[in-house]
């Protein structure tokens, strides 16, 4: 069995059984695709985590539950004759073949950047009024600036060179500071975000993402504080009852971990 063959039956097997599920489970047969939402929401964080982890067992089992919401909604939308999985399939297929006219067309890229620069440009031509409406409005703010970002950057809305980028942070941290000094909140909560999100663009020229640079740090910091509290339990004590540098010589010892 080729492995272009082995892959139509696995899915075929997919479809099968949710065909099966959405007949005969109680669950199953009540979703709708409004109820489905934060639940495919909560498997892309489930995926996001396996991958930060490098735990390609989980990876491989979080991408089968993403792949079984797009089957579902799919599903869901064939009953209604809205849209089904052959229309799923075609539309993407449809947009990658437009979008890259360097391998179905006659058109030349040099690089990597020449690609997103087109990618953005076609769709415009598709009738978007601003290469910004493609970000969700739903989307994390730390994520959302980094595709705003990436997507100004991609018709030449963009700083020449990081030095200059860096400026900004310099900038952007000085007027901050100005403002704290002043007392607004609301001034300083403004500033406050012009910080982060220079901060954000200049991840972008050191080809840093700053959602996984962010969470890695959260991962870092939770562990190291488990390690202390453990450490604490240990001695029958209470953190609230440590001192400042009680809890500093745990600390150190789980940064060598």
């Amino acid at each position: 069995m080729s492995d272009k063959t082995a892959q139509l039956k696995a899915f075929e097997r997919l479809l099968t059984i949710m065909d099966e599920l959405r007949e005969q489970c109680p669950w199953d047969k009540k979703q709708t695709m409004e109820s489905l939402r934060h639940l495919t929401i909560e498997e892309v964080y489930e995926l996001g985590d396996a991958i930060l982890d490098d735990d390609l067992e989980e990876v491989k089992k979080e991408l089968g539950d993403v792949l079984l919401h797009i089957v579902f909604y799919s599903k869901i939308g064939s009953e209604t004759n809205d849209f089904d999985i052959v229309d799923v399939c075609h539309s993407i297929c449809d947009k990658l073949v437009d979008r890259h006219p360097h391998i179905y067309g006659d058109v030349k890229v040099e690089n990597e950047e020449e690609v997103k620069r087109n990618w953005e440009q076609l769709k415009l031509k598709e009738g978007k009024k601003s290469v910004l409406e493609g970000v969700p409005k739903s989307l994390p703010a730390v994520v959302k600036a980094s595709r705003i970002q990436d997507k100004v950057a991609g018709v030449g809305f963009d700083w020449e060179k990081p030095e200059q980028v860096f400026e900004k942070v310099e900038e952007e941290l000085a007027e901050l500071k100005a403002e704290i000094a002043k007392g607004d909140l609301d001034a300083i909560e403004s500033e406050f975000g012009d910080v982060m999100f220079s901060m954000i663009n200049y991840a972008r020229f050191l080809k840093v993402n700053p959602e996984n640079a962010l969470e890695r740090t959260n991962k870092k910091f939770i562990k190291r504080f488990q390690y202390l509290e453990s450490k604490a339990k240990e001695r029958d004590k209470s953190l609230k009852d440590m001192t400042l540098s009680e809890m500093d010589v745990f600390w150190e010892e789980a940064k060598l971990l």
